[in-house]
């Protein structure tokens, strides 16, 4: 069922493994270099058609500060923090607080409310996008971060609650009992017991949420139609010209959108991994 590692005497065999690793990262990652590559180059050279080739002139300074200064990428790049931060926090304390009564507490209907986080989880988002669309419109909510930010939180949630629902169901029950015995109300048992315990998870849930919201495409272009509320996903196809594109910039600016995600992965990188892969308490 799982791959046999390969002996150590099969030599060609594994040379044969590590070369088709190198050439399948290499595929992977030969997007990513030729937009790093092209964020250096000159106008000349994206005008000459010097695409792929080494760049003539680096222009990493006047490419990079072009970006913020020649486009309203610092506009769209508030934005997003706008957006993306308060429905990652949003999304955190919902899923948390759902996930603790799903988790711990039977009542009728249980596993039907369960199901439903579940089953939202199926649902493409595309087939709402005219009446999520209308709504926001009787809302006035239309063209507006508040929108987007409603939308990301209602959607993500359903997730998130799947994720915290799991890892809270994990924890041992003596611990519950034992702050029953002391007089903690659900809540203190939330605050003090399960939050301390599932911080990986929330980690790992935080950095998920994060990208999922920040790279959103389809639902800022819905939602959204000014320069003064997009997000940077739907302000980078705005950089493209109607007869010329200056794709030195558009690529500094796609180098630019994709930092933040990177830094917060890397930061976080030690409890995201401890969120996949552990339980919720050690021993």
């Amino acid at each position: 069922m799982f791959p046999r590692p390969i002996p150590e005497d099969a030599l060609w065999h594994r040379r044969l493994y590590m070369a088709a690793t190198a050439m399948i990262l290499l595929l992977w990652l030969a997007p990513l270099f030729a937009i790093i590559l092209t964020s250096l180059r000159s106008m000349q050279d994206v005008m000459g058609g010097n695409l792929w080739g080494w760049p003539t002139r680096i222009s990493l300074v006047e490419n990079y500060t072009a970006v913020f200064t020649q486009t309203p990428m610092a506009q769209y790049f508030l934005n997003s923090l706008i957006i993306t931060v308060p429905s990652v926090a949003a999304v955190l304390v919902l899923s948390t607080l759902a996930g603790f009564v799903l988790a711990r507490y039977h009542f009728p209907g249980n596993m039907l409310v369960f199901a439903l986080f579940v089953g939202g989880n199926f649902l493409p988002h595309q087939i709402m996008m005219i009446p999520v669309r209308d709504l926001m419109v009787r809302l006035g909510l239309y063209d507006t971060t508040a929108a987007l930010v409603i939308f990301h939180v209602a959607f993500q949630t359903g997730f998130a609650t799947l994720f915290m629902r799991n890892f809270i169901a994990a924890l041992p029950a003596e611990l519950f009992q034992a702050a029953r015995a002391e007089g903690a109300t659900p809540f203190q048992t939330l605050i003090h017991v399960v939050v301390p315990l599932v911080r990986p998870a929330l980690a790992a849930l935080a950095i998920l949420l994060f990208t999922f919201i920040w790279n959103d495409y389809f639902w800022a272009v819905v939602l959204t139609i000014s320069d003064s509320v997009k997000p940077v996903t739907a302000g980078l196809a705005n950089l493209r010209g109607e007869w010329v594109s200056a794709w030195n910039l558009i690529s500094a600016g796609t180098v630019v959108v994709a930092v933040p995600p990177v830094v917060m992965f890397f930061l976080m990188q030690r409890h995201f991994i401890a969120g996949l892969t552990m339980g919720a308490v050690k021993g």
